[in-house]
């Protein structure tokens, strides 16, 4: 700096001017163009010029570090910057997101808590602090967070996330209530549109469930997760030709998908071709091994083949998975009936009665096993439990029994003495009927042994499973730093089923 004597004023040489920010620019262009060596290759250099102090180029290589995968580096340069910039909101936001990152939920929650102080105007950190409550499964004091999130301002994301916790609590209809707000503020999100449809499937709401996705395919053709769930509605209602068709398109965007290939194998034994669908649904187990669906479909292929000890292989692996289903122990019952093991087959049946309350055909086949091993007090026994479970589901929706279910209650009635009160002389039929019970037998003579148990049989069919949601990504103003991204929770499997009727000849 140089007094001028003429003009009684200072002037600056050109060796005088801060040099802390001069190659910022060119950091900034590299970085967008994610040229990311180069970008490092100046930020060194800008480094070695500044002694370490320019927080731009700092906050940028903490960003490269994080896309590497280098989350601990990252949290340090990071921490650097909040040094050097106290009051700056956006570097407390990026140590919380390391944090976050590094699962200590916790420690990032009081640094947003901290730069909430700085900004309480920032729709991200109010988000962000929801998200972390998630995974503490702090489920009030998320949503409070991301309530006021959405009061600063509205994001698909934030909705998404409020309606996931409505899910992990087990409220459909609350969830349901947030996705269509969440459709009518952004109506060509695919992703909003084509949670909405699954959860209408999930509860059986099939005409608003075929609006959204459809609408989700509309905007998007290609989403494969609204063309996998309208493949599921067809396949529910007997369409296997048109929901294969539906699969191949699938197949070309998710060829490692487990719930495609169990649909697929599912719509094969619909058409009776069960080699097809064993093929498909073994594929299916070794992509999601630990999926008690497809082994439960296995199971029913399996029973439908009549190879009862493959049956009872994968029928009692889906039950270490989904040990509170009776339907399982009934089926299993089944094979083990098959398989000329009546003691273990009562004590599955036993617990298959125990845990399904509603299901009428548990019953049935109990008391079938129990007369034709002689038992008839029993028999008696489970055919009037059997009685009053059907009069408390026709007393609630009407419903459509199986033929020869129905015969097979009428035989075993006679047989025990209580024809005249049968609860089956006018079957009610509704073919959209949400509960459809379905059930197959050999028939037999009345002073001969009924046969073997009746085999109720839902093929299990995933409609699609949540995936990632979508990030809320910004662009980057000139020499301006790139923002915080809203976090998100890693995407967890969350597969709602739709089930579709099959049936099992047991000979």
């Amino acid at each position: 700096m140089i007094w001028d004597t003429r003009n009684s004023t200072y002037t600056f040489t050109a060796q005088e001017f801060p040099i802390l920010e001069k190659q910022n620019w060119l950091i900034h262009l590299h970085y967008i163009r994610k040229d990311y060596e180069a970008c490092k290759a100046v930020i060194k250099e800008q480094l070695q010029e500044t002694q370490g102090l320019c927080e731009y180029a700092i906050y940028v290589q903490a960003l490269i570090f994080r896309l590497e995968g280098n989350i601990q580096e990252s949290l340090e340069l990071f921490q650097t910057c909040a040094v050097l910039s106290p009051q700056c909101a956006d570097n407390l936001k990026q140590v919380a997101r390391s944090l976050f990152l590094l699962g200590k939920h916790k420690a990032a929650i009081e640094v947003y808590n901290e730069a909430a102080k700085l900004n309480q105007t920032d729709w991200e950190i109010c988000h962000n602090l929801g998200v972390c409550y998630i995974y503490l499964k702090q489920f009030k004091k998320a949503q409070e967070q991301l309530h006021n999130a959405l009061h600063l301002n509205r994001h698909d994301l934030t909705y998404i996330m409020l309606g996931k916790i409505h899910l992990l609590e087990g409220d459909l209809d609350k969830a349901i209530e947030i996705y269509k707000k969440a459709v009518e503020f952004s109506p060509e999100n695919t992703e909003l549109l084509t949670t909405l449809g699954l959860l209408y499937l999930q509860l059986g709401i099939y005409q608003k469930a075929f609006e959204h996705l459809g609408n989700a395919l509309t905007y998007d053709p290609t989403n494969y997760k609204a063309i996998l769930a309208a493949g599921s509605m067809m396949q529910t209602h007997g369409d296997f030709d048109v929901a294969l068709t539906k699969y191949r398109v699938v197949a070309c965007a998710v060829p490692e998908s487990p719930p495609l290939w169990n649909n697929i194998g599912m719509c094969f034994f619909g058409k009776k071709k069960y080699v097809a669908a064993i093929s498909c649904l073994k594929r299916a187990n070794y992509l999601a091994p630990f999926d008690w669906k497809i082994l439960y479909n296995l199971g029913l292929v399996h029973l439908t083949m009549q190879q009862y000890a493959s049956a009872f292989h994968f029928l009692s692996a889906a039950i270490n998975f989904q040990p509170k289903m009776g339907e399982l122990y009934m089926l299993l019952a089944v094979a083990l009936t098959n398989l000329e093991d009546p003691e273990n087959a009562k004590r599955a049946y036993a617990e298959a009665v125990r845990l399904d309350k509603c299901n009428p055909l548990v019953n049935l086949n109990y008391a079938v096993l129990l007369y034709n091993q002689g038992e008839k007090q029993g028999a008696l026994a489970q055919y009037q439990e059997m009685e009053k479970k059907v009069h408390l589901l026709q007393d609630s929706s009407s419903l459509e029994f199986d033929a020869e279910m129905v015969d097979m209650a009428q035989k075993l009635g006679a047989a025990l003495q209580v024809g005249e009160a049968l609860v089956w002389t006018k079957p009610v039929k509704d073919t959209k009927s949400k509960h459809r019970t379905t059930s197959t037998s050999k028939a037999a003579s009345l002073q001969q042994p009924l046969g073997s148990n009746q085999a109720l049989g839902q093929a299990m069919s995933s409609a699609a499973a949540y995936g990632k949601l979508p990030s809320g990504a910004g662009g980057t103003s000139h020499l301006t730093k790139p923002p915080s991204l809203p976090l998100e929770p890693q995407p967890t499997v969350e597969a709602h089923p739709n089930e579709a009727s099959a049936q099992i000849r047991e000979k």
